[in-house]
């Protein structure tokens, strides 16, 4: 082991990886939304997917704030706002995917 290197990953490698998870979420939510509005009778079931991909990358980000927040107490209470963004999205999935397959 190197000396002065955690073993606790760095905030660095965490906002890489915070990059490509935006990266990939992004792209897929682009791509379904895409593929649904071109012909949205066969491909409705994309749409309670893109909603929960969204609700994803929404928890993704809320943990990421409140991890980097340390003991702010305000950067903990503003990492409670992707959280109720993510909550809202995964209601907006079950409704829809109740809808569709009903």
């Amino acid at each position: 082991m190197i000396y002065g290197q955690d073993k606790k990953k760095s905030p660095r490698n965490a906002a890489l990886i915070l990059d490509w998870i935006h990266i990939v979420i992004g792209f897929l939510v682009v791509l379904f939304a895409v593929i649904a509005f071109l012909n949205p009778e066969d491909n409705r079931i994309l749409f309670p997917l893109i909603f929960l991909l969204a609700a994803v990358l929404n928890l993704v980000n809320g943990v990421y704030q409140y991890r980097q927040s340390g003991r702010d107490k305000k950067k903990k209470a503003g990492a409670v706002i992707p959280f109720v963004i993510a909550g809202f999205l995964l209601i907006v999935t079950v409704i829809s995917a109740i809808s569709i397959w009903r």
